[in-house]
């Protein structure tokens, strides 16, 4: 008797995608999705063609999908209604989606239709469409204000923007949107319980943002364009005034006013070093054992040197 061949791997892959689309975690299907692509493969040695096998995988496909084309096309409204809410409670939000947008019109101006617009929300956030997920809660929010679930909604529509921050190499306009809408439910929602939470994200958003004026400013110091990292950086410390980052701040203002007057012409030197030596003494009050001693007591040095000749 030959032994069983092992089930092709691609075909456990196609069968496994097709189901899981979006979602991280299907429905009503969810048990018979994993039975197929875990304990069925697992046990597939109990058949001796496995021709039979993946017939009987294939029936077990277009069976699920079946089920759903019909609920779809019904005019049955209180069985997709229901199919929906079955859907979305297992997991199968791809599914549920579809089904809550043919209802939305129908429902519209019922209890049911603030139910579907909650759970609707929700069908994009499990599916990491945070943008439309956004849009949803706070359009639930604003359409129900009086709900149970507005405050709910309106932080989650701030907490999808928070989600899509980028990190901070990268355009922070995603950044500063969240910043807003947080802010925003923070106003609107004073007492709420989830305020703390709201500015704790706040807080590690404006961290983000200093991170990456930060290194804007280390860049141009770095490249030489003085003058700009001058602005750059005395503008981190009134934008982020509890930055932790402050004696780094004030060693590279120094930096930048010494090597600035370097470069410049004789008739502007003077001014520059004593800039230099005033940004000094500002690290130094602040920070008299810093880290960065050896080399600031130097510039610091140079420069009064420079000026008194």
């Amino acid at each position: 008797m030959n032994p069983v061949k092992p089930f092709p791997e691609f075909i456990r892959l196609m069968i496994f995608f097709s189901f899981f689309r979006k979602s991280n975690e299907t429905k009503i299907f969810t048990v018979d999705f994993r039975f197929v692509s875990v304990y069925f493969v697992n046990f597939a040695g109990m058949f001796r063609d496995r021709y039979i096998f993946l017939v009987l995988i294939v029936i077990l496909i277009f069976t699920s999908c079946s089920k759903h084309q019909k609920i779809m096309k019904s005019s049955d409204n209180e069985l997709k209604y229901e199919a929906a809410i079955d859907y979305y409670e297992r997991g199968d939000y791809y599914r549920a989606l579809q089904l809550f947008e043919s209802l939305m019109g129908i429902y519209r101006g019922t209890a049911k239709a603030e139910q579907m617009y909650y759970y609707y929300a929700y069908c994009y956030y499990n599916q990491d469409e945070y943008l439309l997920a956004s849009y949803y809660f706070k359009r639930y929010a604003q359409s129900y204000p009086n709900a149970e679930r507005a405050e709910e909604c309106m932080f989650m529509s701030a907490y999808c923007q928070y989600l899509l921050s980028p990190k901070f190499s990268l355009d922070q306009t995603a950044t500063y949107e969240a910043i807003k809408e947080l802010q925003l439910f923070i106003d609107l929602f004073p007492a709420s319980s989830r305020k703390e939470t709201s500015n704790q994200l706040i807080d590690e958003l404006r961290a983000k943002l200093e991170k990456k004026d930060f290194e804007i400013a280390k860049q141009y110091l770095k490249t030489e364009h003085y003058q700009a990292a001058i602005t750059a950086f005395l503008n981190l410390t009134k934008d982020y005034p509890d930055t932790e980052n402050r004696e780094d701040i004030l060693y590279y203002i120094l930096k930048s006013y010494y090597y600035y007057a370097e470069k410049s012409i004789e008739d502007k030197q003077l001014e520059r070093y004593q800039a230099a030596i005033e940004a000094y003494n500002d690290l130094i009050y602040l920070y008299p054992e810093t880290r960065y001693g050896k080399d600031a007591d130097g510039m610091h040095q140079d420069a009064r040197k420079k000026i008194n000749n």
